[in-house]
């Protein structure tokens, strides 16, 4: 959107805002396992390099995953994620475009000017832009579905990765198995996670019924566009059940061979979202899983070990947990942290997507479903709320005030995962193109900088959804969220007019001099230096219904407190409004020093501060320890 003359204007006064101060890092364990030491001199290298590299540069060098301790002794609450979607990130290997050479229902679909269809992204791609990644201050990946999918269903193909046929192989189009393994081992090697997408609520649509879709399953008796009705428990017991049929030659397409049983499945009809359909319904005409039966618990359970004893994944983001029975999660999910911990990975953590956006909701699974954590979509809809809604802070005070919830034996708010849009809902940008206020280009800036900065700075741990560090804005969710980082040929996607930049869709955008790029890699690099901003506990000091700031303080409890943390407090302070903005905060006696934002914080009383904040800014401060 921003012309190369106003963009040059934007970024001065942008860096001339945040004063940026202090440094300091977490201690690395010395350990003497032998991939461990491989990994450590490689990071010892690289360290060097980017010493000399930065005597060179005036330049300041912010603080990447080489910075921080081995990958394997990091939980967490100390990553950055990187949200992307393979397919659609950077085209590493051509050869692999047209999908498998070998298995027809996973060949094809490939049409780099349909947003519907394979675009040629894969595995290569993604380890080619490490380095990329790396410099933003992402400390760990999630890959959105990576294993092998019917190629296309209906008019649309399986890009995405959420149509499973095989539960043991990476998806040709995206690559082979030891592609994966090379990419996992790359990324470690520059001391970055990975993590894996995963799906247990279906597979890919084969399973047909009879009263829908004929003796054959190839044709469509039913009047409605809605799918085959959904058959409740009380139907079922009355003897109305749907007659499930495989068509011919498809009786084998899934792997391992017992997901090819109907026995296996609900076979309920589809889903209308609400009441039983909603865990028991086709997803959207997805084959569902009965996850009820103990040998389906059993068969997930041995599905996902294999994986993590092949590949050695550091995580798994969980697909629709919400339409799985919760207890079926109380089981899978300590399971397969306990084998994951077994093979040596002893921060191996699982959080899942249950598209809820109340406390109450989102904890049943980090609790009773024994889950470590979840997306936060409760921080995301606040977000909205506050930065492009305009309804003031008390959004932002009620979702924290709820973060109890979340409390049990293995989890908590701090660990819950901080996002501001996604590939279903649509970019936060979008929403705000689309607000009634108008935004213009600049507030539209601003105020997607200071979402991310809350979502780095306020409890819960950091996700960048790929392309907000380009400025992506996007049409909607689905599809049309889902743009090309490699030069695309999607008419719908080249139309936009993205943030910061003169580029479009059209060109390749991984561009490391974008001021949001440059923006997000800083807040990577406070992010890093602070260990109250990863594990500090939460406590909102000021909320008003008639004022747009709203601060926080993250303080350390004393188990996490030694000589080596240079902090023990931050002070957190956000505006909200297009104006700058003042108010007075109780605070304890302490001596507070400016670590990013331009403000004012004067001492005005016992106890009392007045802050003064500029226009959609924010300021950190911190107390200094004693020592």
């Amino acid at each position: 959107m921003f012309k190369k003359n106003k963009l040059s204007a934007l970024l001065i006064a942008s860096i001339s805002t945040l004063a940026f101060a202090g440094c300091g890092s977490d201690e690395v364990d010395k350990k003497t396992e032998t991939e461990k030491a491989r990994v450590e001199q490689t990071l010892v290298e690289k360290q060097k390099l980017s010493s000399s590299s930065a005597s060179m540069s005036t330049q300041k060098h912010y603080k990447t995953a080489a910075d921080l301790p081995h990958y394997l002794d990091r939980d967490v609450q100390e990553e950055v994620f990187y949200f992307v979607m393979p397919d659609r990130f950077n085209n590493g290997n051509t050869d692999n475009d047209l999908g498998s050479k070998t298995q027809p229902i996973s060949a094809g679909g490939f049409d780099k000017s349909h947003k519907g269809m394979f675009h040629g992204g894969d595995i290569q791609g993604l380890k080619d832009k490490l380095p990329y990644l790396k410099e933003l201050g992402i400390s760990a990946i999630w890959l959105t579905p990576i294993l092998r999918n019917q190629a296309m269903q209906a008019d649309s193909s399986g890009y995405h990765g959420y149509w499973v046929l095989d539960f043991t192989e990476i998806d040709p189009h995206l690559g082979s198995n030891d592609d994966l393994k090379d990419l996992i081992s790359s990324a470690h090697a520059e001391n970055i996670k990975i993590y894996f997408d995963i799906i247990t609520n279906h597979t890919a649509d084969v399973i047909k019924y009879v009263e829908c879709h004929g003796e054959d399953g190839l044709q469509w008796l039913v009047k409605s566009d809605k799918g085959c009705p959904f058959k409740s428990s009380e139907q079922l017991a009355n003897g109305e059940k749907y007659t499930p049929i495989i068509p011919k030659g498809h009786e084998q397409l899934k792997t391992p061979a017992w997901l090819n049983d109907p026995k296996y499945y609900h076979n309920q009809g589809d889903s209308f979202w609400q009441g039983e359909s909603s865990k028991r319904g086709d997803f959207a005409g997805l084959d569902d899983i009965d996850t009820n039966n103990p040998e389906v618990l059993a068969g997930m359970i041995d599905i996902f070990k294999n994986l993590i004893t092949e590949f050695k994944p550091d995580g798994f983001r969980i697909d629709t947990v919400k339409h799985v029975n919760t207890e079926f999660w109380a089981e899978f999910s300590p399971a397969l942290v306990n084998h994951a911990q077994g093979l040596g990975i002893k921060n191996f953590f699982m959080f899942g997507e249950v598209y809820s956006f109340t406390s109450k909701e989102l904890s049943e699974y980090t609790t009773t479903g024994n889950m470590q954590s979840v997306l936060d979509f409760g921080f995301q809809s606040a977000m909205v709320q506050s930065l492009i809604e305009q309804k003031g802070t008390k959004v932002l005070s009620s979702l924290f005030t709820n973060d109890i919830d979340y409390l049990d034996h293995d989890s908590n708010a701090n660990q819950l995962m901080n996002f501001t849009g996604n590939h279903d809902m649509g970019r936060f940008t979008f929403m705000l193109k689309q607000s009634a206020f108008n935004y213009t280009e600049d507030q539209m800036i601003k105020r997607t900088l200071l979402a991310h900065a809350m979502t780095y700075f306020m409890r819960g741990v950091p996700i960048i959804y790929y392309g907000d560090e380009q400025g992506f804005v996007g049409d909607g969710g689905d599809q049309a969220s889902r743009q090309d980082m490699m030069p695309s040929l999607v008419d719908s996607y080249n139309d936009d007019d993205l943030l910061g930049t003169d580029a479009t869709t059209a060109d390749d955008n991984f561009d490391t001099k974008h001021p949001l790029y440059q923006r997000f890699a800083q807040y990577a690099d406070i992010f890093y230096q602070y260990p109250a901003l990863r594990r500090g506990e939460q406590k909102t000091v000021f909320q008003s219904d008639e004022n747009a700031i709203f601060a926080v303080t993250r303080t350390l409890t004393k188990e996490h407190e030694n000589t080596a943390i240079p902090s023990s407090e931050m002070l957190i302070i956000f505006n909200t409004s297009d104006a700058p903005a003042k108010a007075s905060i109780s605070l304890q006696e302490k001596p507070y020093k400016l670590v990013i934002g331009q403000s004012k914080l004067i001492k005005s009383g016992e106890n009392v501060y007045s802050i003064e904040v500029p226009a959609l800014g924010f300021a950190i401060y911190e107390k200094p320890n004693k020592n």
